[in-house]
């Protein structure tokens, strides 16, 4: 198979796994995918590039390889937004539940203490 249409469907295989996000509990299988997909589509690039080759705007595969290349940027942000929230959420857990079973650590250990100045 050619190298720039292996390329293009590598790309669209990716393109048409981001397009669901799944829940949090599945989320570490569907990161590792998007990771083997990443690679292999990073893999026929460097093939691509090894070889000579040039971006031809007129080239309707070329056209098609950029489209893809902007979604793909587009959904994996999507993907790296969600993540993020759920890191968030997760450190908002563990912040409260450390709260929960300490509920006087935010509190200065001066308070209540009478220091007399006088000799």
């Amino acid at each position: 198979m050619d190298k720039l249409q292996q390329l293009l469907q590598v790309s669209a295989q990716l393109y048409q796994y981001l397009t669901k996000i799944p829940l949090s509990e599945e989320r570490d299988s569907y990161i590792e995918r998007i990771d083997t997909l990443l690679d292999e589509r990073g893999a026929c690039m460097q093939d691509l590039l090894a070889n000579g080759f040039k971006f031809d705007t007129t080239n309707r595969s070329h056209q098609m390889l950029a489209e893809l290349d902007k979604g793909i940027r587009e959904r994996l942000n999507k993907v790296m937004e969600a993540v993020k929230e759920d890191m968030k959420e997760l450190n908002n857990a563990k912040k409260n539940e450390k709260q929960y079973i300490n509920p006087y650590a935010s509190v200065s250990t001066m308070d209540g203490r009478y220091y007399d100045n006088k000799q």
